[in-house]
């Protein structure tokens, strides 16, 4: 068990705020175990946590050494379907910007994206140009989001995808799918599928 911080604060001679964003920072590190009104405790077994760096897919192209372009396929306003509505919380009558597009290295499929904006939450976006700026680079620059959620799946390849990528069907893929917001109000869902073959990697 570890003193409080004002202990702490007065030993170190130091604001009792700098020992609580290091006991913070501790614990995201998985050093201690922080649980409100019962202090904080040293791991027996210290976890650490794999952060995972999801870059612009134009910079892991271009990583690769690869010549990256960008194509925008589908582009519809429509009313929000009923699996979004109830994924984002939002309003039955919502509208969404609905974005097909797809992404190359070298002339080769590297990344099939569907997105859907929430109109309400990014207005500019109705009008903005997608020609040349993908939808996730434009809402990068213009409504950064605060919070995002992040879910990995393995999926075979269906007609659709097999057309856009080039592969056989029921070809084994990689699918991301990352929701964000921005303050509590619910900004983008997109559908991020890969090129049979790719890989994430983290370390720790």
């Amino acid at each position: 068990m570890l003193p409080t911080e004002t202990q702490l604060a007065e030993e170190f001679n130091c604001a009792r705020a700098t020992v609580n964003r290091a006991l913070r920072e501790l614990a995201e590190q998985g050093f201690v175990e922080r649980k409100r009104k019962s202090g904080t405790r040293v791991k027996k077994l210290p976890s650490k946590q794999a952060k995972l760096e999801l870059s612009l897919v134009r910079q892991v192209v271009e990583d690769q050494n690869a010549a990256y372009r960008y194509s925008l396929v589908e582009r519809n306003v429509e009313p929000s379907p009923g699996w979004l509505s109830s994924q984002l919380r939002l309003q039955a009558d919502a509208r969404v910007l609905h974005v097909v597009c797809m992404h190359y290295a070298d002339n080769r499929p590297f990344q099939h994206e569907e997105r859907w904006v929430n109109i309400a939450a990014v207005p500019e976006i109705e009008t903005a140009d997608l020609e040349q700026t993908s939808p996730h680079e434009w809402l990068l620059d213009a409504a950064p989001f605060s919070v995002a959620e992040i879910a990995f799946s393995a999926i075979s390849a269906d007609s659709s995808l097999t057309d856009y990528m080039g592969t056989t069907t029921a070809a084994a893929m990689m699918q991301l799918e990352r929701t964000t917001w921005k303050d509590g109000v619910p900004l983008s869902f997109a559908r991020m599928t890969f090129h049979p073959g790719y890989c994430i990697r983290t370390r720790y």
